[in-house]
């Protein structure tokens, strides 16, 4: 089958210059040729992400094309309302983005679909309030997040600002498979929608409503003004779209000395002083802790991409710079959160968190001391977003705080994905709180630890890539569900989670009991002493993800119990792994 699509593009006599080079360079190359045509795209409810280049399996103008043309056939579905509602359409720095996002606008316009574009690059927050503020139909946002350079990506959104419901992303991709041949899909010229009133270019009017949106997100202004003379900030883009938004939010609230990092301030598709934009990575605040330790700060933030995720380094006990976790960060925040609007009288009765299924228990014990409800969803922040829908929608309960392990929070509910940009704001926020009563943010974190115990968590990341990958992923979840461990490490597993399935089993009564989430192909084991296992393969890379939790009540003890949990668990994957490729 690969061969047929292969030669069809090799046949094409429009074909683009430099994916026709392209493919000339690897016409020898049968296995490369392979990965590149053996099967289309998918897209699935994150939208679409993948390696540039040539072919049917990769990121280019023809896969962009066909994705459009979907989305296109899906909006025209809901009317002439819908059409003129239209889409906005942002786009972050890497390589093709612009034109990406330009090859959407020409394929949604020659359907007589209205698009927003904004006039340069954008963070996906900004995109997501944009929708809601333009009271679009839709919206997409070429971007691949923190995946490497060679990646880019296209992820659309609902008419209330969040990523697609899976009921939705479905029938687009039944659309998207509707399209026979992406190389003769219909485009219109640049000009000629801009003159028919189908191509608006948006800006500074849509920044300045979402700065005046995250400025009322402050807390306590007070404490910010308090030490700002004395108060140092160094924050990196990473190369990335936060660039903008983040400084001017910062200064609006009262930060006054905000050092940037001048190497990775500008736009750069090759990320060239980071191996990858990505704040998870602590080789990515490298030059950030250089400008720390020069400038003295008191915080160091870095945010990825599109800006949706951020990282935070601070000064740790020996006075060194250390990066903390996603769930580290999420304790702070909504320790803080829940404090400060107590304070206030701002807290209300059914304040509720949202948080997924791999990320800390400690946000679920810091609420329940505030007698606070949790909601736990699946990984990817679309099902919080669903979350605070549903909570809109009934009037049932009020949204506080949504976050996920994975460095990805949001506190306002006017932007419904992930917002690094807010989380800057209140992470400063809360540093600035626990300097002006004379401690740093690290020890603002031991005293959470000493009062709610020392959780500790990871995550393991393996690569599979390619047909082979598929399928040794695969083979690990099936070697797990169908024998299910007993223990890890000398815990006993008190209860298995089968997304797949939708059902807990609780081991020692046998009693299975059915799991109201949607369908995943997830597996979660909670162990004896609060420690728990979860495996999962990414929606949206080729890896498989193996995320650990434990408690105990010191932290050298929390960490060799994750430690003995880890290697456990990463033991009979290996072996699963070895068998799968002697087979």
């Amino acid at each position: 089958m690969w061969q047929q699509y292969y030669n069809r593009w090799k046949e094409f006599a429009d074909l683009d210059n430099e994916l026709r080079q392209q493919l000339q360079q690897i016409e020898n190359d049968e296995k490369l040729l392979e990965d590149c045509f053996y099967k289309y795209m998918e897209f699935g409810t994150g939208g679409m992400r993948g390696e540039i280049g040539p072919g049917t399996n990769r990121m280019n103008i023809y896969t962009i094309r066909k994705t459009a043309e979907g989305l296109a056939r899906y909006i025209e579905m809901h009317g002439e309302e819908a059409k003129m509602r239209g889409v906005v359409i942002a786009y972050d720095p890497r390589h093709k983005s612009a034109e990406f996002a330009m090859e959407t606008v020409k394929v949604l316009g020659a359907h007589g679909i209205k698009s927003y574009l904004f006039e340069s690059l954008r963070a996906t927050p900004q995109l997501s309030f944009a929708v809601r503020y333009l009271q679009a139909f839709s919206g997409v946002i070429i971007t691949a997040s923190h995946n490497p350079k060679e990646y880019n990506g296209f992820k659309v959104y609902g008419p209330d600002g969040a990523q697609l419901s899976s009921e939705d992303a479905d029938k687009i991709t039944a659309k998207v498979n509707e399209v026979e041949n992406e190389l003769t899909v219909i485009v219109v010229d640049k000009e000629y929608l801009i003159n028919q009133g189908l191509l608006e270019i948006i800006g500074e009017k849509v920044d300045e409503a979402y700065l005046h949106q995250i400025n009322k997100l402050t807390l306590n202004r007070d404490v910010i003004k308090e030490i700002a003379d004395d108060f140092c900030i160094v924050y990196t883009p990473l190369h990335g779209a936060g660039n903008i938004p983040v400084r001017k939010g910062l200064e609006a609230i009262g930060f006054k000395h905000i050092e940037v990092v001048k190497e990775q301030e500008l736009p750069d598709p090759e990320f060239s002083t980071v191996k990858y934009p990505n704040p998870e990575e602590h080789s990515a605040f490298e030059i950030a802790i250089q400008y720390g330790e020069k400038h003295n700060a008191d915080i160091l933030l870095a945010t990825d991409l599109d800006a949706d995720r951020v990282g935070v380094a601070v000064r740790n006990k020996e006075g060194k710079y250390q990066v903390l976790t996603g769930n580290q960060i999420g304790a702070l925040l909504l320790d803080y959160l829940i404090r400060e609007n107590k304070k206030q009288g701002t807290l209300k009765d059914d304040a509720t968190v949202i948080k997924t299924i791999v990320t800390s228990e400690m946000g679920r014990d810091i609420a329940e001391r505030h007698e606070l409800k949790t909601i736990d969803t699946l990984t990817g922040f679309k099902y919080i977003s669903e979350q605070i829908q549903l909570f809109e929608e009934t009037g049932e309960r009020s949204f506080l705080f949504g976050y996920e392990e994975s460095y990805g929070y949001l506190i306002g509910d006017f932007v419904r994905d992930k917002d690094a940009i807010q989380a800057c704001l209140l992470i400063s926020e809360v540093a600035a709180y626990y300097k002006s009563n004379g401690k740093t943010l690290y020890e603002g974190l031991l005293e959470l630890y000493e009062t709610y115990g020392y959780y500790k968590e990871d995550l393991i990341s393996v690569t599979l890539k390619g047909k082979d990958g598929v399928q040794q992923m695969l083979a690990i979840l099936e070697n797990f569900r169908n024998d299910p461990p007993k223990e890890f490490n000398g815990r006993k597993v008190l209860v298995i989670e089968d997304y797949q399935n939708r059902l807990r089993t609780y081991t020692e009564s046998k009693v299975s009991e059915k799991i109201t989430l949607p369908q995943s192909n997830v597996l979660k084991y909670k162990l004896e002493n609060d420690a728990w296992v979860c495996i999962r393969p990414s929606g949206t890379e080729p890896k498989i993800k193996f995320y650990f939790g434990v408690k105990e009540n010191t932290y050298n003890k929390s960490l060799n119990t994750l430690e003995y949990l880890k290697t456990a668990v990463m033991d009979r994957v290996d072996k699963i792994i070895n068998i799968h490729q002697k087979v």
